[in-house]
This record gives structure tokens, sequence and C-alpha cells, in this order.
């Protein structure tokens, strides 16, 4: 069995970028990672722009200004100001080449035709200069950034239209047991309802991996290897829930071994998830998670998540993890490190009630996940730890 450090650091050094990009229509292009730098054709602003709404003028000796005209945004004709001369503007309007200032509308008295102004005046003030944000031929996003909302508005900005990323991974969920049934069946002795395959396709669709299909099979060795090879040759990543224990009825470690898959690591120091697997098989990465919910749900955001960012190519794989102080004292047992559902409440972290590797209902209400190292038992009231921000929902 190894720590939980090991085995991170195992995930990474097994895991690699595919060579397979694509070219995607912008508005299509949120949650993929970018295969190229983007740069900028334009300038942006592309042109001296007003950041309010007010009164651009060409500074004079006097306070008392003539008023010209008024600039809208989306005007293509600016007049030229002399010394004393003032134009009403509006906010991302383009401000005249000979105005040096931009007053801000509270601070002026319109009398008519004229304006004075009851402010003390500053070169430039108000006034977005061209390129301020980004100049033509500069990079505006670089390869390995995860597309967000935000990305896609800046680019469009600048008048990108399709953009190229990595292709996302082809991804087989399979789970196994028995006692699995669908929801909507009525439940005999001894039968559960199935959840994990359904919690495992909704994440991935949620992280945006939609290319993903959940296979079912019960507790038979041939079955097993032969749904388990299937998805091999079909897929990027196959993840595995359930069978990886040690019991008569466990087939997954025994038919992957036969599929002469290499074994990476098997078993690690913590709590959830102990009895986690990871191999390959060429360059297919195979996971076999644990079979209860919430140690499955740990598992992947802790080992999974990674390795699937750096197949896109992202340029940090990770979740964002940073100190936090506790909410409350915490007695720990057992010496396994520990990943803890958690909420980031202000400028602190709680650890929630309902910790079992079985419960998923603490997880809905979590948003991150608390690292407790191996070893350590009592952590008071304030004490700083490890958070893991969980993918915002």
């Amino acid at each position: 069995m190894i720590n939980v450090q090991t085995a991170q650091q195992l995930v990474v050094s097994h895991s690699t970028i595919t060579s397979k990009t694509q070219e995607v229509e912008l508005n299509e292009a949120v949650s993929f990672i970018l295969a190229k730098d983007v740069t900028s054709a334009i300038d942006m602003p592309p042109f001296r722009q007003s950041a309010m709404d007010g009164y651009a003028l060409h500074l004079g000796e006097s306070n008392t200004y003539s008023l010209l005209c008024e600039i809208k945004a989306g005007d293509a004709t600016v007049p030229v100001l002399k010394t004393g001369d003032a134009v009403r503007i509006f906010t991302g309007a383009p401000v005249p080449k000979t105005a040096n200032t931009v007053v801000m509308q509270e601070k002026v008295t319109v009398n008519g035709d004229e304006i004075r102004i009851n402010d003390i005046l500053e070169i430039d003030k108000n006034i977005r200069p061209k390129g301020e944000q980004i100049k033509s031929g500069e990079i505006a996003l670089t390869k390995g950034t995860i597309m967000k909302g935000a990305h896609i508005g800046f680019l469009s900005s600048l008048g990108v239209t399709t953009v190229t990323v990595y292709q996302k991974p082809v991804i087989t969920v399979i789970v196994t047991g028995n006692e699995l049934v669908s929801p909507g069946k009525k439940l005999g002795l001894g039968e559960i309802y199935e959840s994990n395959g359904a919690m495992l396709t909704a994440v991935l669709h949620e992280l945006g991996y939609t290319n993903t299909t959940l296979l079912k099979v019960v507790d038979d060795y041939n079955r097993t290897q032969s749904v388990l090879q299937n998805a091999i040759d079909k897929s990027d990543i196959v993840l595995v829930t359930g069978g990886i224990s040690v019991g008569d009825y466990d087939f997954v470690g025994k038919a992957l071994n036969a599929l002469n898959v290499d074994e990476i690591f098997y078993k690690v120091n913590q709590k959830p998830g102990k009895p986690l697997y990871f191999g390959k098989k060429e360059k297919v990465s195979i996971f076999a998670l644990p079979g209860n919910p919430a140690a499955a749900l740990s598992c992947f955001y802790i080992y999974v998540y990674p390795l699937l960012k750096i197949f896109e190519g992202a340029n940090h794989p990770q979740l964002t993890r940073i100190k936090m102080p506790l909410s409350s004292d915490y007695l720990q047992r057992g010496d396994r490190a520990q990943f803890l559902k958690a909420k980031v409440w202000g400028e602190s972290v709680q650890i929630l009630g309902g910790q079992s590797s079985a419960m998923l209902s603490a997880f809905g209400d979590a948003n991150a996940l608390v690292y407790i190292p191996e070893k350590i038992s009592e952590l008071r009231k304030g004490a700083l730890v490890d958070t893991i921000l969980l993918p915002a929902k």
C-alpha cells in the first residue's frame, strides 16, 4: 500500500497529452483546452475610448468650456476640438484626438451650450488608451488554457470566431455487481439501486466530458473480462466501480491482470478509497474506483480529474488547493490520510457530517475536500488545513 503523495505522483507521471486536436466554434469552446496560442488581430480597445458618461475636453485656462455636440458609442464622426472646446460623451464612445481628459458628468454644470467644470482636471483621466487591454499581435490566451465563459467573451471582443482545442477523451464507465438494480424497478431482498454510474457520468458531463459510455456487468469473471476488453479497445480512459477488492466475487483485478494491464498501483493509505487501482494498457488509462459512492467520487476528484486535464493539455491540471482555517475542532479516527467533504464559508472551512464512504448526501452540500495527512489525530478550531476546491456546479 502506498501513500497519497506517491499515488498522485504516479498518476501524473503516467499521464500523457493527447495528440488529437480539433477546431471548434468559439461559442462551443467552453471547458475545452486550447491546443494553440490565440493571438489578437486588433488593438483592444481599437480607439481611444471614454471610460464613463461625461464630457471630453481640450484643456484650456478656464473652467468654462464651449459645448459643441455629443458622441455616443458607435458614432463614427468625431469632431476636432480646439482649446476650450468640449463634447458630451458616453461610455465606450470614441474620444476626439485633441481631447485630453474626460470629466464625469456629476462634476459638470451645464448652461445651454456652455459647461462649467467643478473638479480638478487631470490629463488623460477617464480615457482608455488604444490597445490598453491588448495590442495587435500579442498573445490573448496561451495554449493549455481551460476555456471559460470569460475567455469566450474576451476572444469575442477581439473578433475571434474559432479556436483550436485538444479533443476530449473517450471515456467508458463500468459498474459491477449482482446487487445493482436500475432506479424505477422494485427492489428485491439484497438489492440496491445503482448510483455510481449515474453519478460519474453526470459529473463527467458537468465537466464537459460528453463522449462517455456507461456499461453494467454482473459479478462473472468471463463477462467482466469481455466488457473490460471491449472498453479498453474503444476508450482513452476506463473507470470501473466495484469489484476491485479481494472477495470471492470481485473479478475486476483478476480480469485486468488477464488482459495484461500494467498495474501502476493498488491500494492507497487513505480514507475513503483505500482499494483504489490505477493501471495502463499502452495509452489507455484504467481506474478501478471503490464501490462505495462517496469513496468513488472522492477518488475521482483527487486522481481521475488531473489525469483528464493532463490528457487535454491543461497548464494547471490539479484542482485548486488553498490553506483555510477550520471552523471547529476535528478529531480524526485511525491513522490513514483523509479526504473529508467540506464547505467553505466565508473565511473558514467547515467539515460536514455524513463522512461515511457509503453516504453521498454530504457531497451535495460540499464545495471542497479537506485533506488531513496520516498520523494527525486532532485539529483545533482555526488550524490551517489543505482545502481542495471542487469544480463549481
